[in-house]
């Protein structure tokens, strides 16, 4: 019997190919329009808002998998709540999603599910992505405007320099918490206690430009603000995401 391949499926060009595309595409994305750091659910949304507005945007993210807490749902039940009118934004993107019919405004969606389809959206508009890739600094230029963002793998920072030292040396707000650092901003308190429906209204209603160039969205809003946490409730998430890409997009376009 012929074997079906045609050729000889060799190990060296399986590495080759892999190496010539990452390091293509990664020449790319070296310079974009838009930085987001963060992949939960608020920070794809954002990127893939503003990359189907025909920005060149990069996400960064230190973990592996992108959409954050947005697997799990609640207590790892696999569920999690979108209130309106964040259901208009699982209609757009083809997100299924079930009424809860005893509260009004509340939708039950399958985390993986939603999550799988956000990251598609955001590849789908053209968002590049630096997943393992921790923000450890930032770019800052011309009275202390923010231009960019140094990272390194996120291996490579959790062993520690002491153990792997690799030049240039998820938390929330990380680029809040650098800028601090750098005396240009006040200390980020963190998140205060959880109180779900006030979190929600205060993470999108001051999802806001913090810095120049810095804007904030999703949980760091409440991390910056000492405000409360939220639980398993993820519409204020895609809503902040949505709202801090228009808000970039207006900036953008008055340059």
């Amino acid at each position: 019997m012929a074997n079906k391949w045609t050729a000889p499926l060799r190990e060296r060009d399986i590495t080759r190919q892999i190496a010539r595309e990452h390091f293509q595409e990664f020449d790319r994305l070296i310079e974009s329009d838009v930085i987001v750091v963060g992949a939960g659910p608020s920070g794809l949304l954002c990127a893939r808002d503003l990359a189907a507005a025909g920005f060149k945007t990069l996400l960064i993210e230190q973990a592996l998998q992108l959409g954050g807490g947005f697997w799990s749902g609640g207590y790892l039940m696999n569920k999690a709540t979108i209130c309106a009118p964040a259901d208009k934004i699982l209609d757009e993107l083809k997100i299924p999603a079930k009424r809860v019919t005893e509260c009004e405004g509340m939708f039950i969606v399958d985390p993986p599910h939603a999550t799988a389809k956000l990251v598609a959206a955001a590849y789908d508009a053209g968002v590049r992505v630096l997943n393992l890739t921790k923000v450890i600094d930032l770019i800052l230029r011309r009275e202390n405007i923010l231009e960019g963002v140094v990272v390194n793998w996120s291996p490579v920072e959790y062993a520690g320099h002491d153990a792997v030292h690799v030049d240039p040396t998820g938390h929330d707000a990380a680029v809040v918490a650098l800028l601090n650092k750098r005396g240009l901003y006040k200390a980020v308190p963190g998140n205060g206690a959880m109180w779900v429906e006030r979190s929600e209204e205060l993470v999108v209603e001051n999802t806001r430009e913090v810095y120049p160039n810095c804007f904030l969205a999703g949980l760091s809003v409440s991390a910056v603000d000492g405000s409360p946490r939220m639980g398993p409730a993820f519409g204020a998430m895609l809503l902040s995401g949505r709202r801090a890409a228009e808000l970039v997009k207006k900036k953008l376009k008055q340059e």
